[in-house]
């Protein structure tokens, strides 16, 4: 592999259970109280298409959501759909306003709720794109782009994973550039440093995995 390889992260990550699929049962922000308005009842769907940026081959999810789901209730949804696990800081970008964890915020950068926001305060149409920040620095961009928005006579229960390809990258392994040497390694396992990575991985993570079923099972576990 040309170039400089990097080594794994010294603290590998947890191993136990499919990675993200047991993420709706995590504590987290958004999970917080907010100053949130009284939710209403959704008129519309989003389908949304999400792919993680600078990975080959592409990772990506299309996801269907009522247009009165919160931000920080998105978010959840997009760490089950890569299998991450929210341990790290998050936020929006749309329209080059953030939304996010006001107390996490770095630098100088204004950072609204996204506790309080909905999907259906952004008025987004079909075509338009933002996108959701993970892990800043060696971290992850998910492109976020709408494919349609319809009106519904029955609110959805809960976010809906529709389709999707491929496994989410490990959330800590340094990026897009770590991840590329992760898929070099299962195709070259011989070499030193991919012995390192593989060991680092564990047995249980597969690049091509990817369940819809038990997806949309823990999405459906999403509180409203």
């Amino acid at each position: 592999m040309t170039g400089q390889c990097r080594t794994p992260p010294a603290s590998p990550r947890l191993r136990d259970g499919p990675r993200g699929v047991e993420s709706a049962g995590m504590i987290s922000f958004s999970e917080s109280k907010g100053t949130r308005r009284k939710p209403r009842k959704a008129k519309r769907s989003i389908t949304l298409h999400l792919a993680v940026r600078d990975v080959t081959p592409r990772v990506w999810r299309q996801l269907r959501v009522p247009d009165t789901m919160w931000l920080s209730r998105l978010h959840d949804a997009i760490q089950i759909l890569f299998s991450w696990y929210d341990y790290q800081l998050h936020r929006f970008n749309v329209n080059g306003v953030f939304y996010g964890n006001p107390g996490k915020a770095e630098g100088d950068a204004i950072i609204e709720d996204d506790r309080d926001s909905m999907l259906a305060d952004l008025e987004l149409a079909a075509k338009d794109a933002f996108e959701y920040q993970y892990f800043f620095g060696d971290g992850w961009t998910v492109d976020i782009r709408v494919e349609r928005v319809e009106s519904t006579q029955d609110a959805l229960k809960h976010p809906e994973c529709l389709d999707g390809k491929l496994n989410g990258p490990p959330e800590d392994c340094g990026g897009p550039e770590g991840y590329k040497e992760i898929l070099y390694s299962f195709k070259h396992p011989d070499e030193p440093v991919s012995k390192e990575w593989l060991d680092w991985l564990g047995d249980a993570f597969d690049p091509a995995d990817f369940d819809r079923a038990k997806t949309n099972k823990a999405l459906a576990k999403l509180p409203q």
